[in-house]
């Protein structure tokens, strides 16, 4: 994207400037449009599941910058070897998502394709006023991850064949489970920064907003929510290939303090599916948060703070 001509427009509140979920728009004083997309190959075998993690993925960058999202258009590669009941199933997947998310499905596009593909491009609104972006956590916040992380890796057990009914039931409800309710939590607190923890990891994503805030961010392992046996599975060398990619990406900017696993660091560098938001926000504000969060049923919590920019971006003890 960086070889693109830049578009300058005034209206334009969030764009290619930063690594932010989505684009921002400002209508008028009172009103933003928020637009976002993504889709990706089927990480579960069950169609309809398949569709509600997409959808529920899809729908995440609405609520990482604020907004309520309204509108989602399908977008689907099939192949033509798969019956046509098993693409029925996954678009329901997504209508059921779409729909609890109190947004409308309103068509989409399909093509061709030789491994299924699904995601929705979606449409949200927001106050201009009121739009969150990964850039401006402050010094002395306090850093909240509302879902647990080692998606990737249990998915990667899930592959093998591998993987345990109780791992692979938290794994699919972790993936499956909109944002939206940490979102309506944020809503009844003071927040600087949010982010949604997706491809990049919970350590690519938190470089993301300490670099576009200026700003370090200490994490303490031991606090960070994470799916059970997803510890196990890393040490047993189940990691996916994007966690080294994450590694590489993330590089310098990570100064591991004492004796930490090297299978703790696998899952912070791990890669997620409809991962949950990493939310700055003042310390007077947290335990409120903490409060409105006990109703989502997915583990979430206090992983570290943010301080004044020191000689690397991330610090995890």
């Amino acid at each position: 994207m960086c070889q693109l001509p830049k578009t300058v427009d005034d209206s334009l509140i969030v764009g290619l400037d930063t690594a932010d979920d989505a684009a921002v728009y400002r209508i008028n004083d009172e009103l933003a449009l928020i637009q976002t997309l993504d889709f990706f190959t089927p990480i579960v075998d069950d169609p309809y599941l398949f569709g509600q993690i997409a959808a529920a993925n899809s729908l995440s960058d609405v609520y990482a910058m604020g907004g309520e999202p309204k509108l989602a258009m399908n977008i689907v590669g099939f192949p033509n070897c798969l019956s046509p009941d098993v693409l029925v199933q996954i678009l329901k997947g997504g209508h059921d998502k779409v729909k609890e998310a109190g947004a409308i499905l309103v068509g989409g596009h399909t093509v061709e394709d030789e491994e299924p593909k699904y995601g929705l491009s979606v449409a949200g609104f927001v106050d201009p006023r009121k739009v969150l972006t990964n850039s401006n956590a402050k010094p002395e916040d306090l850093l909240i991850l509302t879902k647990p992380i080692g998606v990737g890796i249990v998915n990667t057990a899930i592959k093998g064949d591998l993987v345990d009914k109780e791992a692979y039931e938290e794994a699919i409800l972790t993936m499956s489970t909109l944002n939206k309710y940490a979102k309506e939590a944020m809503d009844k607190v003071k927040v600087n920064s949010v982010t949604d923890i997706t491809g990049f990891g919970l350590l690519g994503h938190s470089l993301e907003m300490a670099q576009g805030s200026e700003v370090t961010i200490k994490i303490d392992h031991k606090k960070v929510p994470i799916i059970e046996k997803a510890i196990e599975y890393a040490q047993m060398g189940l990691v996916p290939a994007g966690a080294y990619s994450n590694r590489k990406h993330v590089g310098d900017n990570v100064k591991f303090v004492g004796d930490i696993p090297e299978e703790i660091k696998d899952i912070l560098y791990d890669p997620q599916t409809s991962g949950g938001l990493l939310i700055s926000l003042p310390e007077i504000e947290a335990e409120k948060l903490l409060k409105g969060l006990e109703n989502i049923n997915t583990k979430y919590g206090i992983i570290g703070r943010v301080v004044e920019k020191e000689d690397c971006y991330l610090i995890v003890e």
